[in-house]
């Protein structure tokens, strides 16, 4: 569990969430914190991009890293509604982050608590905080697959 901190800053990548929502996208969404200010947001952006690495977590990080002018982000920390996925925690080792904060679980496809581990061993970033506000970014993302069934059975 996280800090009062943590929970302002999920707060704010639960708001992308609800951008990715509204397009039709899985609502994904996070949030880059350098010095205790946002410098960066992303949300999934996949189904409309036709790009598989539309991801919230990599948006967010290619923000920051034009925002920052480099592509290491020792000092920053991530926040995302949803456990990331191996590809996404790649992404987050490769780009030295310092700090994850993620929400919710991904059960299939999480890549920190879940699925697979890939923040076990010492590989640079300094922390990982698991399960701010779970129960809203959950929520989010049940709210999203329930809308999308009921479009479907609503179709002619």
């Amino acid at each position: 569990m996280g800090t009062n901190a943590d929970e302002i800053f999920m707060r704010a990548a639960l708001e992308e969430a609800q951008v990715a929502f509204s397009m039709g996208e899985v609502p994904v969404g996070a949030v880059i914190v350098c010095q205790g200010e946002v410098i960066a947001k992303g949300h999934n952006t996949r189904e409309g991009q036709n790009d598989i690495s539309g991801h919230a977590e990599i948006n967010a990080i290619k923000e920051a890293e034009r925002v920052l002018g480099r592509w290491t982000l020792e000092g920053c920390t991530l926040y995302v509604t949803l456990e990331p996925c191996l590809m996404c925690a790649g992404a987050i080792r490769q780009s030295r982050l310092s700090c994850l904060v993620f929400g919710a679980r991904d059960e299939e496809e999480g890549a920190v608590v879940s699925a697979f581990h890939a923040f076990d061993k010492d590989n640079g970033i300094q922390n990982v905080v698991g399960y701010v506000l779970e129960e809203e970014c959950s929520k989010t993302i049940k709210d999203f697959f329930a809308f999308q069934r009921d479009k479907k059975r609503i179709k002619p």
